[in-house]
């Protein structure tokens, strides 16, 4: 391709929302051009690159014995409210009505249109296992678009469902794609890690989210660097230290009461008391299923809801209000567990141990000193409810955790019967038994693989891509294209490079050089070949963009160096 007539739109300046690295090169390189909020064109270079993440994607999913299809988007409410997520999904889900009344939403994930698919097509065990999938375009009304492709409201997405006849079976498919989605993201060219999570509200039980590591990241990875264990926030599960020793007289000492004006918060009464957070109970109320219930937690910890829902089998959490406080005998600010009747207390594993807590006293601006939950609250159950935290060990192998910020590209789950039995997708059994299919799904955000790659790959002159996905392998650059010598030996080595397979940028443009090669190290190709002031001798400069690296060569030089650089020659 020539660029004198690409659409290759480059800026110097970018709006000043573009926070991320990815969405700021993705603009100023030409890829991307926002029409609305959360909602881009993909301009021919980022199509270019987007599509050779599908083909690498479909290269996987194919090899794993996947079966490629495409669904609609408009997806009909009754299949929503059929599986129970109509109701349940929340805003995000895009909602509409035709001409007629009748209630839509566009497709956000596809587990009710794929179930009631193969409900129709699959009737007997001897058609189990298949796994079918689909590239294609979600919507989601994120309610703060941000960081251009990694959180946007339409996207373009990979996802797959598995449907198995037995438990082993479903285990079989979730490790297949599980190696799949391995060698996906490794050929794309990611640093990424496969992390335990939860499923959300797409449901199941077994899950793991392949996090790409990048500190734009807006989930948390805690990770192992002894066992491998990683899990996310969500997910993660650690070993608390051992206390150190409390003083004798502090353990025997009773609650006493003191005046903490208000002071209402934990940086308030550290400060105040002069006392460390780890002194501190501090008591979180909350709404669980109508049900008022109090959350102990030690200061410096936060509770982690979904470890919260999981252990009641709770659907909704939320803080009470002030009003409900009021209610319940405390007030904001000042809540505490000793005195508090007829009010369900859990305490998180972070309060166990500590025989001289501070808490509140259930009084405008009074606090309990010398508080010890085993003394005090004898019967209290403790369970783990917090977010795991820097310093706490390895569940596994007991070695101190790392954290890590990381961007999810992909998640597979084991649904289990969870939509079929609610949309009655059954199949008959070798005896003639009527089961409900076992169904897996496995999801890829494909747009956001494109940014998650930019976000590891560039530095301060542009983008730096893997030769995976780059748009162009080679750009090719004539200096003076009025210059008849440098022209021939352009065309030549446009000619010469194309039919080796190799897909050419041909920068032929009317510009000065310095622009021309602020452009490359923009775009990013992996090698740039320059044609300039030695081409009377055939005689041209390659720069390899990661490393740097510059070497004069000869055509025939080019040839074999390119042959070894690059593993795959790739034309489109």
């Amino acid at each position: 391709m020539k660029q004198q007539r690409m659409l290759i739109p480059t800026l110097r300046d970018v709006p000043g929302d573009a926070e991320a690295a990815s969405h700021r090169l993705m603009l100023r390189a030409g890829l991307i051009r926002q029409l609305s909020s959360g909602i881009y064109s993909y301009l021919p270079l980022g199509l270019k690159a987007l599509q050779h993440i599908q083909t690498i994607v479909r290269e996987e999913m194919d090899a794993a014995g996947a079966q490629e299809m495409l669904m609609p988007a408009l997806h009909p409410s009754e299949l929503w409210k059929a599986s129970g997520r109509w109701d349940v999904y929340g805003p995000e889900l895009m909602r509409l009505e035709d001409r007629n009344g009748r209630e839509f939403a566009l497709g956000a994930t596809h587990e009710e249109v794929i179930t009631s698919i193969v409900k129709d097509e699959i009737h007997s065990y001897k058609k189990l296992p298949v796994t079918l999938y689909q590239i294609q375009t979600k919507y989601r009304d994120e309610r703060r678009p941000r960081f251009g492709l990694l959180r946007g409201r339409e996207f373009l997405m990979k996802d797959a469902y598995s449907f198995d006849s037995s438990a082993e079976g479903l285990d079989e498919s979730y490790t297949s794609m599980y190696n799949a989605y391995v060698n996906i993201f490794t050929r794309c060219g990611l640093q990424f890690r496969a992390v335990e999570a939860d499923s959300g509200a797409i449901g199941g039980t077994d899950t793991h989210e392949f996090m790409a590591l990048a500190e734009v990241g807006e989930d948390t990875i805690v990770h192992c660097p002894s066992c491998q264990y990683a899990a996310n926030l969500e997910k993660a599960l650690g070993r608390m230290p051992e206390q150190g020793a409390q003083s004798q007289a502090s353990a025997t000492s009773e609650p006493a009461k003191i005046h903490t004006p208000a002071i209402s918060s934990i940086k308030q009464l550290i400060q105040f008391l002069q006392i460390s957070p780890q002194q501190i109970i501090k008591s979180v109320a909350l709404d669980v299923d109508g049900t008022p219930v109090i959350v102990l937690l030690r200061g410096d910890y936060e509770l982690n809801e979904i470890k919260l829902k999981q252990t009641l089998g709770a659907a909704d959490v939320s803080m009470l209000s002030e009003n409900e406080i009021l209610k319940l005998g405390s007030i904001a600010g000042f809540i505490g567990p000793v005195g508090l009747p007829n009010v369900k207390i859990l305490a998180d594993i972070s309060t166990r141990g500590i025989i001289d807590a501070v808490v509140g006293a259930n009084e405008l601006d009074y606090h309990l000193t010398h508080v010890s939950l085993e003394r005090d609250l004898p019967h209290t159950t403790y369970l783990d409810l917090h977010n795991v935290a820097e310093g706490e060990l390895c569940s596994h192998c007991g070695h101190e955790l790392l954290f890590a910020k990381g961007i999810e590209v992909g998640h597979v789950f084991k649904l289990g019967t969870k939509y079929s039995k609610s949309l009655g997708a059954t199949f008959s059994d070798e005896h003639g038994n009527s089961e409900p299919i076992i169904m897996g799904c496995y999801g890829i955000g494909v747009s956001r693989v494109l940014a998650a790659v930019i976000e590891q790959n560039y530095d301060e002159q542009g983008i730096i891509w893997p030769e995976t996905i780059a748009p162009f392998s080679i750009h090719l650059l004539t200096v003076q294209p009025q210059n008849e010598i440098q022209m021939k030996l352009s065309q030549d080595l446009y000619t010469a490079l194309q039919q080796a397979g190799y897909s050419v940028l041909w920068d032929d443009r009317e510009e000065r050089p310095g622009v021309k090669f602020n452009d490359a190290d923009l775009l990013g190709f992996p090698v740039r070949v320059t044609v300039g002031k030695k081409a009377g001798d055939r005689i041209i400069e390659c720069k390899e963009r990661r490393s740097g690296l510059s070497y004069e060569f000869t055509v025939q030089q080019l040839l074999a160096h390119c042959q070894s650089f690059f593993p795959i020659r790739r034309s489109i």
